[in-house]
């Protein structure tokens, strides 16, 4: 129905009165789904940022592992009789530090050899020390005395490798770490380091090569 003319006006058809409905039931607060969802907005928001904190001081630092050579060996005996092996051997090695901001301290080092999987000798008492960046240093594991070796294949390989005029030795390193970055410094790391060396017999004209070791940290 049309409203009565106020003034000669016409106003159209009255405005209903706005109704005010409440779910029944619901609550307005945050439900368990919510608080999910939120908590793991916030974990993915940490592990984004950590990562992002890591890459940048991972670009900054830009680590490198050692490295490590044999520059030069010197076997004075090495004889093999009844199952035990006779043996003064020194070897000369020189690790590499080729980070620009990572200084490393050698708190231990101990260096195995072995023969035919053997181990015949051990040295512990190699001297600790600091390692500055892009710094090289110098160490000489010495190995001598007399131990029994096991295994079946050992005094075929030792004849055979003593008539070709160089024997198969394995020197290991076992050295524990600390890193220094700025004032921080890292807690131990034991990297594992392998040389595969050809050494001459004694007596020999053969000549010992350089060789570059495995590191695996």
């Amino acid at each position: 129905m049309k409203q009565p003319q106020l003034n000669g006006a016409y106003y159209g058809p009255a405005i209903p009165p706005q109704h005010n409905y409440r779910s029944v039931g619901r609550s307005s607060g945050c439900g368990p789904c919510c608080l999910f969802c939120t908590l793991f907005k916030f974990i993915l928001s940490i592990v984004i940022i950590l990562g992002i904190v890591v890459f940048v001081v991972w670009l900054v630092l830009r680590p490198s592992q050692i490295k490590v050579h044999a520059t030069s060996v010197s076997l004075n005996q090495f004889t093999l009789a009844n199952g035990s092996l006779e043996y003064d051997l020194d070897v000369n090695m020189s690790i590499r530090n080729p980070n620009r901001r990572i200084g490393l301290y050698y708190d231990y080092i101990e260096a195995q050899a072995y023969y035919d999987d053997s181990r015949f000798g051990f040295d512990n008492s190699l001297q600790t020390f600091y390692q500055g960046h892009k710094n090289t240093s110098y160490i000489e594991p010495v190995f001598k005395g007399k131990n029994a070796l096991v295994g079946d294949s050992i005094a075929s390989t030792y004849n055979t490798e003593k008539s070709d005029g160089y024997y198969n030795i394995e020197v290991k390193l076992r050295p524990k770490l600390r890193m220094k970055i700025w004032i921080f410094k890292i807690k131990h790391i034991k990297p594992k380091i392998s040389c595969d060396l050809k050494v001459p017999v004694p007596g020999t004209s053969g000549s010992f090569k350089e060789t570059k070791c495995d590191v695996d940290f």
